[in-house]
């Protein structure tokens, strides 16, 4: 590490969860994030604020007035620009050092598995559950860690799903594909503001923790917040065996 990198990540390096050896693994990490938006803002601003090394951002939208109630990376004078570009300006204004790879495109099937392959974390902060699942599928294909969130009106919910631990449930163990789940968007239920930002503030803290072993992840964990109250509900989650991407009813080439 140089000086600078001494200096500018001293408050990490003053933790005995991390140290050198800990920022030295966030400065060589890849980082995959899927969404910028509420949940992709403040999960792209503090991974590039810890210094990590390299990150990839995905997502088709452009910015829109109505984001900038929520999503903090984004300003005025970029409306009516690639959400992508946005945060990779808003990254290179608070850490110039981090690469950034801007993929305006959605993410599908094709474009997630090599993405996926080449990340250490993926962070889910999409808006809908086909992407959720297509995210899930690559994560256990490729054996990478996930970092999932959620955010509407006054509810937000995380979790980590790791495939590396074979007691992790994947995505699809708690919110299996074939279930019907009513899709919910902000453009027509709303969502409180602060709310994408401590989801996604939580989403960043485990992305750093999976990254450096600091802590306990939320492995087997689903993290509730109740926005009106401020509370938090834990409930434990495990993998289900009939799972058809993780369990025994996955195809062998998909399975962990």
């Amino acid at each position: 590490m140089t000086d600078d990198e001494l200096l500018r990540y001293s408050r990490h390096i003053l933790l005995n969860e991390i140290g050198v050896e800990g920022q030295q693994r966030i400065l060589a990490a890849r980082v995959l994030i899927i969404g910028a938006g509420g949940l992709g803002s403040p999960v792209a601003l503090y991974l590039a604020s810890a210094g990590v090394g390299h990150i990839t951002v995905v997502d088709h939208d452009t910015v829109d007035i109505t984001n900038l109630q929520r999503q903090v990376a984004h300003t005025v004078e970029r409306v009516g620009s690639p959400k992508v570009q946005s945060i990779q300006t808003a990254i290179a204004q608070i850490n110039p050092q981090v690469q950034v790879t801007a993929i305006q495109q959605r993410a599908d099937a094709e474009l997630l598995n090599p993405l996926v392959a080449q990340a250490d974390v993926v962070l889910d902060c999409c808006d809908n559950f086909a992407t959720r699942h297509a995210i899930n599928a690559a994560c256990v294909a490729h054996q990478k860690p996930l970092v999932s969130g959620a955010a509407i009106r006054f509810d937000g919910q995380i979790s980590v799903y790791d495939a590396r631990d074979a007691s992790s449930p994947c995505y699809a163990c708690v919110f299996p594909p074939e279930a019907t789940f009513e899709e919910t968007r902000c453009a027509t239920m709303g969502v409180f503001a602060p709310l994408v930002g401590i989801i996604g503030t939580l989403q960043a803290a485990e992305a750093l923790k999976l990254i450096t072993g600091a802590g306990r992840p939320l492995i087997g964990r689903l993290l509730m917040l109740d926005g009106r109250a401020m509370e938090f509900t834990e409930i434990r989650i495990g993998r289900h065996v009939a799972c058809p991407v993780c369990g025994n009813a996955a195809p062998a080439s998909a399975k962990p």
